[in-house]
Order: C-alpha cells, then sequence, then structure tokens
C-alpha cells in the first residue's frame, strides 16, 4: 500500500491530496471500501461524499472551505430560461 501514496492509518488532518490518494486506493481496488473505512475511521457516507466531490468538482472540491460552496451550488435550482 505504500506504493499508492496512502495516508497513515493515524491521520488527523484530512488534505485534499491525502482524501483523494484514498479514493484512488478504493478505485483501483488496491483496498476495499470497508477496509479504507476501518483503516481511516471513515464512514461509507463520508468517503461517498469524497468521491463525488471529485467526480463532480475535482480534487479542489475536497478542500473542506469548498464543500460547503459546492454543496449549497448543488441544491440551489437552475435558472429557468
Amino acid at each position: 500500500m505504500q506504493d499508492l501514496d496512502l495516508p497513515p492509518s493515524d491521520t488527523v488532518r484530512w488534505s485534499p491530496r491525502r482524501k483523494a490518494s484514498v479514493v484512488r486506493g478504493v478505485r483501483s481496488g488496491a483496498i476495499s471500501l470497508e477496509e479504507a473505512c476501518q483503516r481511516y475511521r471513515l464512514s461509507a457516507e463520508e468517503f461517498l461524499a469524497w468521491q463525488e466531490a471529485i467526480e463532480a468538482h475535482g480534487i479542489g472540491a475536497l478542500r473542506v472551505t469548498r464543500s460547503q460552496y459546492y454543496r449549497d451550488a448543488a441544491e440551489r435550482p437552475e435558472p429557468a430560461q
């Protein structure tokens, strides 16, 4: 797993790069979702939120300060045309 650049299991400070490396590890099959959640003490919902943020907006969406912005944007109705 070291080849994947996965963060240590005792990680407390979650940078966007660290979150993205866990998502990459699960997507590649190198670590299962269950194992990642157990190793990093994450809920499946939290991991899936990271994954969805990357898919929708890229790695920058994993910044804590941006997550509220993207969440609010997703909840706003589309302007009428």
